[in-house]
């Protein structure tokens, strides 16, 4: 199991708070650092410092940092062009020396898209935004060198491309699709994605949920896809360090214990098990109070050796 460090910077953080997180998590031997992409807070509470780019972001990590993975889960479809987005994921591939993830999602927060001037086109016309773009995404990427890349569709069309710069990593970047959709997601999941997460579920959903990812791959006649799941996490030394981190992520400790990884080191490597025996081979843990890495240096110690 590889445990991943998520962070969601629109509910308040500047970019030298991410990079200390990153660097943190580098240090204390996670495999990754994740940042959801949003432009405005979620639910009350202060607005600022204000939203930070996740594209912007990752691109500084590339350079401040050398090991730990990077990515985002997820960017929408709403926020890019596929063309533009193609080319930013490539070239913070290469400042990373590939490093770089791309979750991608249809989005899915109206009042963000209001506030800055995004188009939010009806979900029905976001899934068909978001198919396209994977097409365009994974075609852009993989075009050998030397010839152009064509595309056709709904919503975007693309002529004679020449399909640079290319990624790093070979055949491309890892591409992450999530979400419970019983349909279309699993489909598009099985058809692009090289894994399959589901943020913030029941171990009882996550079941089902990694159910239908199995037999949608075995429509597409793939063998394997990795599984992944996303969890609030809070560990403490003791009930009172538990709860006072479970506060910080503007959460109910009895309903964090139940639905998402609190409690003790030896509760949540006992929970991330059964995540593990569902299948799941990576579980990003959102971390919602970025100023306490005594967190971060706890589940390193304590967790993450046992898992």
């Amino acid at each position: 199991m590889k445990l991943r460090i998520f962070t969601e910077p629109q509910q308040g953080a500047t970019y030298d708070e991410l990079l200390a997180v990153a660097q943190a998590a580098e240090r204390l031997g996670f495999d990754a650092f994740f940042r959801s992409d949003h432009y405005m807070r979620i639910g009350p509470g202060d607005p600022g410092p204000g939203p930070t780019d996740a594209w912007v972001t990752l691109a500084a990590l590339a350079r401040e940092t050398s090991t730990i993975r990077l990515g985002t889960l997820v960017t929408p479809v709403t926020f890019r062009l596929p063309g533009s987005l193609a080319i930013s994921v490539a070239q913070v591939d290469q400042m990373s020396g590939g490093r770089v993830e791309l979750g991608l999602g249809t989005g899915w927060f109206d009042a963000e898209h209001t506030a800055y001037g995004i188009p939010f086109p009806p979900v029905g016309e976001r899934f068909g935004r978001f198919e396209e773009q994977l097409e365009i995404l994974t075609g852009l990427w993989t075009t050998p060198a030397g010839e152009t890349f064509s595309f056709e569709g709904a919503h975007y069309r693309l002529a004679d491309s020449p399909a640079l710069p290319k990624p790093v990593q070979s055949p491309r970047p890892p591409i992450i699709v999530g979400g419970f959709g019983a349909k279309r997601t699993p489909r598009l999941a099985a058809r692009f994605a090289d894994e399959y997460n589901l943020p913030f579920h029941t171990l009882a959903d996550t079941g089902l949920a990694y159910g239908r990812i199995r037999q949608a791959c075995e429509a597409e006649g793939r063998s394997r896809i990795v599984l992944s799941a996303a969890q609030t996490v809070a560990v403490g030394a003791d009930d009172a360090e538990i709860a006072r981190r479970a506060e910080a992520a503007g959460q109910d400790l009895a309903a964090l214990r139940s639905s998402g990884l609190a409690g003790t080191p030896a509760e949540v490597v006992d929970k991330i098990g059964r995540f593990a025996e569902l299948g799941a081979e990576r579980i990003y843990l959102q971390v919602m109070d970025l100023s306490d890495l005594d967190h971060l240096e706890l589940i390193a110690a304590e967790v993450l050796p046992h898992v």
